[in-house]
């Protein structure tokens, strides 16, 4: 066989192992009908007429949550998708007492999110603080609420001022072939100086979904 049909034949090969054969949806949950199942350290909140998993806070002691998932089927890819609500007044990057903010997403063990956010206030020609994400903390520096999917949704605590509350979409897809899962989320906010931590800083989550995919 010449290199040329080598060539095709492996192409070939290769297209047919990322062509997905089957996608089935193994969690599903908009917390509407307060279903905590399978998740640790969850508790619930209403947040602009919605249902929401959260809100949480590291200085809060309540800075996690952990949802497992058993007998999964037999699966090479897992799709998580989430809506992920940044509440109040996050200082992205900004270096100690204030910061950084940062705010990751674990998959059995392995870090997929590690970034900052930020809902700083930018004064014409002036200083506001920035963001790591969409990128990875440290060493990324963008604009407050970069990324973001909503920009205009309302705070949570008067006292935070005018922050307001930024929505980002979460998604990741991964190799993963376990017929377990466990998906953690967590913050490392900084805040010595608040006297209220969560309403000063907080972040909640809706909509979560996962896909066990077959290629």
């Amino acid at each position: 066989m010449n290199k040329k049909n080598l060539l095709i034949l492996f192409i070939f090969f290769i297209s047919c192992k990322t062509h997905v054969n089957n996608e089935v949806t193994v969690y599903n949950n908009d917390f509407e009908t307060n279903n905590l199942s399978n998740i640790r350290n969850g508790f619930l909140e209403q947040y602009n007429g919605s249902t929401v998993l959260g809100r949480y806070n590291c200085n809060d002691n309540k800075g996690y949550f952990n949802l497992t998932l058993n007998n999964l089927p037999k699966h090479d890819l897992i799709t998580i998708s989430f809506d992920l609500y940044i509440h109040d007044s996050w200082d992205g990057n900004k270096s100690a007492p204030d910061g950084p903010d940062i705010w990751q997403m674990l998959v059995d063990g392995n870090l997929y999110v590690n970034t900052t956010f930020s809902n700083s206030i930018c004064p014409a020609g002036g200083f506001c603080s920035p963001q790591s994400y969409p990128n990875d903390y440290p060493n990324n520096y963008n604009n407050p609420k970069t990324g973001a999917y909503r920009t205009d949704l309302p705070g949570v605590c008067l006292s935070a001022g005018p922050n307001g509350t930024t929505q980002y979409k979460i998604t990741k897809t991964f190799r993963h072939t376990n017929n377990t899962l466990l998906l953690q989320c967590l913050d490392k906010l900084v805040q010595p100086n608040s006297p209220d931590p969560k309403c000063d800083e907080s972040w909640s989550v809706d909509n979560i979904n996962i896909k066990a995919i077959t290629l």
